[in-house]
């Protein structure tokens, strides 16, 4: 299925924007900061993490000219699970990243803890998903850097 399919029940079209763009890689530059800092728990590092994750994806959509409807449950999954078509995401990785995302949901709505591992394989997951990110974009669609 293209992305273009899925206009109008989870995904708007939009034109790309550098500047879009350029605030969501420096949003998840800086959540990842947020993941790194010991001042804070473990739960709030994994989420920092997480939501670098989150706002690459949405990058990704932008530099194809669509946006995830906010207004729609399963937002989130659909701008992970697009990561193959628009940043050319193995699929492999993607299942990770969601499975990253479902651990997520379930540590929001449950209030379970965040081991460190976890947080250390999110952190990293982001931080590889970012580099990817902006590697494409430079190869791809550098007048959106």
């Amino acid at each position: 299925m293209s992305l273009q399919n899925l206009v109008g029940t989870s995904l708007d079209a939009v034109p790309p924007s550098r500047t879009t763009i350029g605030r969501l890689l420096t949003a998840a530059r800086q959540r990842l900061v947020d993941a790194k800092s010991a001042e804070v728990s473990a739960e709030t590092r994994f989420g920092a993490a997480y939501s670098a994750i989150r706002l690459v994806a949405d990058a990704g959509l932008n530099a194809q000219g669509f946006r995830a409807l906010t207004s729609r449950p399963g937002h989130h999954q659909t701008a992970i699970q697009s990561l193959t078509k628009t940043f050319g995401i193995p699929a492999g990785t993607v299942i990770v990243l969601d499975e990253i995302r479902k651990q997520r949901n379930l540590i929001e709505y449950t209030g379970d803890t965040v081991p460190e591992s976890m947080v250390i394989d999110c952190t990293a997951e982001a931080e590889q998903l970012l580099a990817v990110a902006v590697e494409w974009l430079r190869a791809n669609k550098p007048d959106l850097l």
